[in-house]
């Protein structure tokens, strides 16, 4: 532990938080070292807020993972130094990962929110004994006051019928839900400094707002500094002070929030915020990165209105009054007749017409992944039909199955959950060719495949990595190309972007369009 404040500038006032100063850290891969987070230094001061920019894979998360002790035994920071002002006054020393000032700080110091819910959960445990652990971990409360507090943060975070949710397992609530009990996690403990890694990712609109006031609430009363991590370009320009842009794991620009949307001075930087699309004037084509770089080389009509889709012919997929239900409790014996159900959908329909993309809003834990997942016979319905070209898919014999599933295809909302963690990220886009035997051979094979891994913003060079070496962007990309390698006629795309940066996000659905036009494509687009 550092005693004292003699490593910061004299006269410096306030003192800041948290400093990071010459950060480089970098992993050894296929006998060479890769640097993923290059000579970084910041400040953060009480109060305020940061925002950490850039590209998926631009080295955000682990800038975080750093400066939280939480970087994996592969990684290895080669300099620089993490400092903490602690509440007793005192400076921590977070330098390095086994540094027993990492026990005092995690928690208490600072509090993390986690990309992906889904990962950072006890998959076993109930979400509220989580909640009351983490807040008897840092308070000195009996078991019954912890239950307490831990119900009313589930009320905070903005969910219905707390008592439920306490109960309920990571499995049984929607992404958005599971995010949300992560964020009182990790603010139950007042920690000076939060680290928000795309705390709002998984969020619709309506509660994203409701959380980041929450966030705002928190600042406000304890002195909170936050370090905010996002993709979301509007979210950073509505709660930053300041924003610190990343690309490739260097600083390229640093400016408070409203010099630098409204002057960038790096060429990257304005291409990020060039990235967002006008919604007064929707282009027909997203502009990506590569337009700003090199316009007249890019490929890109960001000029002239989106296609008008005109219905013809019999409907693709037509569902009829479709139900899903799931047991709440069950009377008598173990496997007696459910009591009580919640009603996830309830009475459904609507039609999907060839080519046309559909879209299917609602806020979290409406129902939106329950839909997708019954109409792929991923879940049993509870009643009514699907119609897939005329043929009903719920009654459909499992040995018809296979045949089917070319033609219909999911993006998952959670892509490490949906990954493989035992297989490379290339044999995960390989094993559906392969299994669908597409492809004269293994090498037309990895050909196609590495085109479309190419036309989704990834390093085919790079894919035989397993999925937790990559970035929740990256992963997300993965899954996309997973899915776009078997040329589906029907796509659902469970919030398939929302976990990518604007750049990303207008790359892939630039792609998703092109696919569309080609191959007559019809999605399923959710929205948060």
């Amino acid at each position: 532990m550092i005693e004292s404040a003699s490593s910061f500038p004299p006269g410096s006032s306030p003192l800041p938080l948290l400093r990071v100063r010459n950060l480089r850290i970098s992993f050894a891969r296929d006998d060479r070292s890769v640097t993923v987070v290059d000579d970084l230094s910041f400040d953060l001061f009480p109060g305020e807020t940061l925002g950490l920019v850039g590209e998926s894979g631009s080295g955000k998360t682990m800038t975080a993972l750093a400066i939280s002790g939480l970087l994996s035994p592969a990684a290895n920071v080669e300099r620089g130094q993490i400092t903490l002002l602690s509440k007793s006054g005192n400076l921590l020393d977070l330098s390095k990962p086994s540094s027993v000032d990492f026990q005092i700080a995690r928690g208490a110091e600072i509090g993390f929110i986690f990309q992906e819910p889904g990962t950072s959960l006890n998959p076993v445990m109930p979400c509220g004994v989580q909640i009351a652990e983490a807040i008897q971990l840092h308070h000195d409360l009996s078991w019954n006051q912890s239950e307490k507090q831990a119900l009313e943060w589930i009320s905070r975070v903005k969910m219905d019928d707390p008592e439920r949710i306490y109960r309920s397992f990571p499995h049984q609530l929607s992404g958005g839900q599971k995010q949300r009990v992560v964020i009182a996690m990790a603010m139950c403990a007042s920690p000076r400094v939060l680290i928000a890694d795309e705390p709002t990712t998984a969020l619709d609109v309506t509660v994203q707002a409701e959380i980041l006031r929450l966030i705002k609430a928190l600042q406000s009363e304890f002195g909170t500094a936050v370090l905010f991590i996002s993709h979301d370009l509007n979210v950073v320009a509505e709660v930053a002070d300041r924003v610190c842009v990343l690309k490739e794991g260097k600083l390229i620009e640093e400016n408070r929030v409203e010099e630098l949307f409204k002057n960038p001075q790096q060429p990257y930087s304005k291409a990020l915020m060039g990235c967002r699309p006008n919604l007064r004037q929707p282009p027909r084509r997203l502009p990506t990165l590569a337009y700003f770089e090199n316009p007249e080389n890019a490929q890109i009509e960001p000029e002239g209105g989106p296609r008008i889709f005109q219905a013809s012919g019999a409907p693709l997929l037509e569902v009829q009054r479709l139900s899903a239900w799931y047991p709440q409790s069950r009377a008598g014996l173990r496997w007696g007749k459910p009591k009580n159900w919640t009603k996830a959908l309830n009475g459904v329909s609507f039609d999907a017409f060839p080519g046309e993309t559909l879209g299917i809003v609602g806020e979290s834990g409406c129902g939106k992944s329950t839909l997708a997942k019954t109409l792929l016979g991923l879940l049993p319905p509870h009643a009514g039909q699907v119609f897939y070209e005329g043929r009903e898919l719920l009654s459909t014999p499992p040995a018809d199955w296979p045949a089917l599933r070319r033609q219909l295809q999911m993006i998952f909302q959670d892509p490490f959950s949906s990954l493989n963690p035992r297989i490379t990220a290339l044999n995960a886009i390989l094993e559906p060719l392969r299994f669908h035997q597409i492809g004269e051979s293994e090498q037309a094979r990895r050909e196609w495949a590495e085109e479309i891994v190419t036309k989704v913003g990834l390093d085919f060079g790079a894919l035989n990595r397993y999925p937790h070496a990559f970035s929740g962007g990256q992963r997300q990309r993965i899954s996309i190309a997973r899915a776009l390698v078997l040329k589906p006629r029907f796509l659902v795309c469970d919030e398939s972007v929302s976990s990518l940066d604007a750049s990303v996000q207008a790359q892939v659905l630039n792609l998703l369009k092109d696919l569309q036009e080609e191959f007559g494509l019809t999605y399923l687009f959710y929205l948060p």
